[in-house]
């Protein structure tokens, strides 16, 4: 019999400066640093810093992290940073991740009231990214709830999986929103699945963005299998802390998402190739 291996994939674990709000883009590097992720993800939004190349190349520089994903702001807080055209603002993401050397842009796909994006963005999406080396991962949605009351608020699809990309992004709490299954999910992206936010949810109607590990969705069983396949994306720490009750508590709460990941990317196998055997 085989005697069994750990299998660690390529993956970067990533810490999204969404994770440290109402705290700063600048907290999010310094708290990335001193718990050891390999690397943030920068939401691009409100905080004038995240939205300053400069800026953020000194922080990394600084703190010695590297910026390994940008997120274009595609949220509705952010419908007049970097222009209010939405292909301004992923013509701009590209332009940042380029120069700051992040590999991914993250794009959720349009609203549906933003019909003229909303009609070209699959062959726009594949136009862009065929102009750079960055990879452009559109990310799952989910319908927005009241009550009794579903309203579909993206388009083409709050599934991306119905549409042709290059590149997804699958992220645990979007899944845990939209009440479907996340696995299957991953199974119809397949080989394009090229990032990955990490977090968890209880299939509330608000997209909850819980600690991985406090709701009901597979987040080990995911990373267990990014690991089994040789993942060499990225895995983003993209995780709510609003509620904690201090800088301390929040920290604690990263540094438990990020202990959660790296347990579960060192996934056991009886798998005979090269690795760490296990005593």
């Amino acid at each position: 019999m085989a005697e069994p291996v750990v299998r660690v994939p390529d993956a970067k674990v990533a810490l999204s400066t969404a994770s440290v709000y109402p705290e700063s883009t600048a907290t999010a590097f310094e708290i990335a640093a001193r718990l050891g992720y390999d690397g943030v993800e920068v939401m691009v939004w409100t905080d004038p810093v995240s939205q300053d190349i400069e800026a953020l190349r000194r922080l990394s520089d600084y703190h010695r992290v590297p910026i390994l994903a940008v997120h274009a702001p595609c949220l509705l807080i952010t419908q007049r940073v970097w222009s209010t055209d939405p292909w301004v603002k992923l013509q701009r993401a590209k332009a940042a991740a380029e120069k700051l050397g992040a590999s991914t842009v993250v794009v959720h796909p349009p609203f549906r009231w933003q019909r003229t994006y909303a009609r070209d963005f699959v062959n726009g999406i594949w136009r862009m990214a065929g102009e750079t080396d960055v990879r452009f991962a559109v990310e799952n949605m989910y319908p927005w709830r009241y009550r009794d009351r579903e309203m579909l608020a993206y388009a083409p699809d709050w599934d991306v999986t119905n549409d042709d990309y290059r590149h997804f992004t699958v992220d645990l709490s979007h899944t845990a929103t939209a009440r479907t299954e996340a696995l299957a999910m991953v199974d119809r992206m397949g080989d394009r699945l090229a990032h990955v936010h990490l977090a968890d949810g209880k299939g509330s109607a608000k997209d909850e963005h819980l600690v991985p590990g406090r709701g009901d969705q597979p987040c080990a069983e995911l990373l267990e299998r990014l690991a089994g396949t040789g993942f060499d994306g990225h895995v983003v720490i993209e995780v709510n802390t609003r509620r904690a009750m201090s800088s301390a508590e929040r920290e604690a709460d990263l540094a438990e998402a990020l202990a959660f990941t790296r347990l579960h990317l060192a996934a056991a196998s009886a798998d005979p190739s090269p690795g760490i055997h296990l005593p």
